[in-house]
Order: C-alpha cells, then structure tokens, then sequence
C-alpha cells in the first residue's frame, strides 16, 4: 500500500528531516521505500532518503508493506506534514 505526501516548500527531505523520516519508519516491521519519479529508496536508510533529493515542493510516495504498513503510512505522512511546522 502507498500514499503520497508533499514535501512543504522550503523544507527538504536532507540531513535533520530525513533522520527524522528513518527514525520513525525504523520503529515499524512494515518495509518502507520512497519513490520520487523514477527514483525509489529505502525509507529507513539515512542515505537513501537523503540522496532522493526530495526537495520542498516535491512530491513523493510512500510505500510500506507488512504487517503495521497502514499505521506506518499514516505516521510517516504525518510527520512529513510537520516538518513546515518546525
């Protein structure tokens, strides 16, 4: 399953959001990748989310699977979200 989530406009997923980003997905089972264009990374790699170069105003998609991927999504959706807010 999957969902999309846009990156709010001057934040990046680099450095401090994308530790953030691994932090979370690794407290879940469920595998998580993210894809931007044809570009598709492990969610819980630190260099991988920082090399997708997803920046402000991109959008990307989020893909888990296992057994938590429905409360993975919502979570890591969310905290995308926030990072405008912080």
């Amino acid at each position: 399953m999957s969902r999309t989530v846009a990156v709010p406009p001057g934040v990046g997923l680099h450095a401090r959001p994308a530790a953030l980003f691994v932090k979370a997905a690794a407290g879940f089972s469920a595998s998580i990748r993210l894809r931007l264009g044809e570009k598709e990374v492990d969610g819980k790699s630190i260099l991988g989310v920082m090399q997708l170069g997803a920046t402000g105003g991109t959008t990307v998609e989020i893909v888990a699977d296992g057994p938590d991927a429905e409360v993975a999504l919502t979570t890591l959706v969310a905290l995308v979200g926030s990072f405008a807010e912080g």
